[in-house]
């Protein structure tokens, strides 16, 4: 254990307990905070005082952690200079203590199940979604930087908590690695990272890309001693096995794309990992309440809060729509956007619990598919229209069994179809099989064709209120 200050304690307030972990760039350890009286986590570097570049580097990354918050982010607590030995001075951070194990100790015991390696996804993209929104990449993106944490003790959740910026640096700023050198480790750094040259936001998509393929597998992509693995990735695309389910498949395979310019971006990436957990939040039959809030859905500004899942699915039986018979004036509007827009399918779809009803279908025979497989789930989440225009290169369609299975779709244009309460029944949708373009005027006309089934929805709904309330005065 490293020296502390003549009280045992770090400037006279943290204890050091245990040994966590350590590294090459420092060593973590289990404290006290004997202020407050909790458990921490305390990252003491190993810092060469006659080394300006290691120093700088160890004061860029308080000042990064320093500055961010987030929940699939492990949290910042304190950070500061220890200075009991003058010749040996040593930064250190203290962070929140995540109990439990990091993903490479899990990963220790075999693949993961599909249902939470989507979960743990979602956390993590959320999480580079947010650095990379301040000008941060994270540069060593690797399962024994990925914290697990089961706030439920039941296994139900598994939140993922992203650790170590030890080698994270402003996406702007003056690298101060050795001219040409790599950083990042070898069996997940990206191809740019293995050539030495300048990194971006793509790469931290690169390096997640081949952590979510190992949960699947168990296996490293690219196992071998440093310089091999990393020349590897240079020259090959890492193997996705059969077994991978193939809407994974697509994504894992977009996110490590050798060139970066033909990975996604990761706000994409937040949104076709929320498509894959979707339907397995819902999948809620009523009198199981469903908790669509712990998930954190993604929101844009001005959309309606789809955390209300009881609240919509109240709003959807008020208006009668589930497991209705065929309906004339639905169906023509269904009829009327096939012939404007020239697509093969045009749908009014209701967003079940755990299905997507399709209340009108022109083009289609099938009357519902599950919830996790339909577009509709995505597009009840936005307030405005929501358009893929080539699903075979847009991640928040990758995942996606409709566009990986046989159905072969690749255009999908939805308007969410919105109660006077501000809640989301379902979508006026048009399906292709090629790939096309969508213009702002198209998106107005169909949003106007998805305002006229609102209308008849609203007339029918007062129609049957007023009859109700005449029964009521009579009786």
């Amino acid at each position: 254990m490293p020296n502390g200050t003549s009280t045992g304690l770090l400037r006279g307030r943290y204890r050091l307990l245990e040994l966590i972990g350590q590294g090459g760039m420092g060593a973590v350890y289990k404290a006290t905070d004997e202020f407050l009286g909790r458990n921490v986590a305390i990252k003491i570097f190993l810092a060469n005082a006659t080394a300006p570049a290691d120093v700088r580097r160890q004061e860029d990354e308080v000042n990064i952690l320093a500055s961010l918050s987030h929940h699939s982010l492990v949290t910042l607590l304190d950070a500061a200079v220890d200075r009991s030995d003058p010749a040996r001075p040593r930064i250190y951070l203290v962070m929140e203590l995540v109990e439990g194990a990091d993903l490479q100790r899990k990963l220790a015991r075999g693949p993961l199940p599909v249902r939470q390696i989507a979960q743990l996804a979602y956390d993590l993209a959320e999480g580079l979604e947010y650095i990379h929104s301040r000008g941060v990449v994270h540069r060593d993106i690797k399962p024994a930087n990925v914290l697990l944490v089961d706030y439920n003790g039941d296994n139900s959740r598994t939140r993922a908590k992203l650790t170590d910026f030890g080698i994270a640096l402003l996406a702007e700023s003056e690298r101060f690695t050795a001219e040409g050198s790599a950083t990042g480790s070898a069996h997940y750094m990206s191809p740019e990272q293995a050539k030495g040259d300048p990194v971006g936001p793509a790469s931290d998509v690169y390096a997640l890309g081949l952590v979510l393929l190992e949960c699947f597998t168990g296996v490293v992509a690219f196992p071998g001693a440093a310089v091999p693995s990393a020349l590897a990735r240079l020259m090959n695309d890492p193997e996705i096995p059969a077994t991978v389910p193939a809407a994974w498949a697509g994504l894992i395979g977009a996110m490590t794309a050798r060139d970066p310019r033909d990975r996604p971006l990761v706000h994409d990436l937040v949104l076709a990992m929320r498509q894959l957990i979707i339907g397995a939040s819902g999948r809620h039959r009523a009198g199981a309440p469903v908790q669509l809030a712990a998930t954190r859905p993604i929101v844009r500004p001005g959309a309606p809060e789809s955390s209300d899942e009881e609240g919509r699915m109240t709003a959807v039986r008020r208006y009668d729509l589930l497991d209705t018979p065929p309906d004339g004036a639905f169906d023509r509007i269904t009829a009327l956007a096939a012939r404007i827009f020239q697509v093969p399918i045009a749908l009014v779809s209701v967003v079940d619990y755990d299905r997507i009803w399709f209340k009108s279908r022109h083009g289609l025979t099938v009357e519902q598919i599950d919830r996790d497989a339909g577009l509709c789930a995505s597009a009840i989440l936005q307030a405005e229209p929501w358009v893929v225009t080539d699903a075979r290169s847009d991640a928040r369609a990758l995942a996606n069994p409709l566009v990986a299975g046989e159905m072969g779709l690749q255009f999908y244009a939805g308007v969410p179809l919105t109660s006077r309460d501000g809640h989301n029944l379902g979508a006026l949708c048009l399906i292709d099989f090629v790939p096309r373009e969508f213009s702002p005027a198209e998106q107005a006309t169909l949003a106007d064709l998805a305002a006229m089934v609102m209308s008849e929805l609203e007339l029918r709904l007062d129609s049957r209120q007023a009859l109700l309330n005449g029964r009521s005065l009579r009786g």
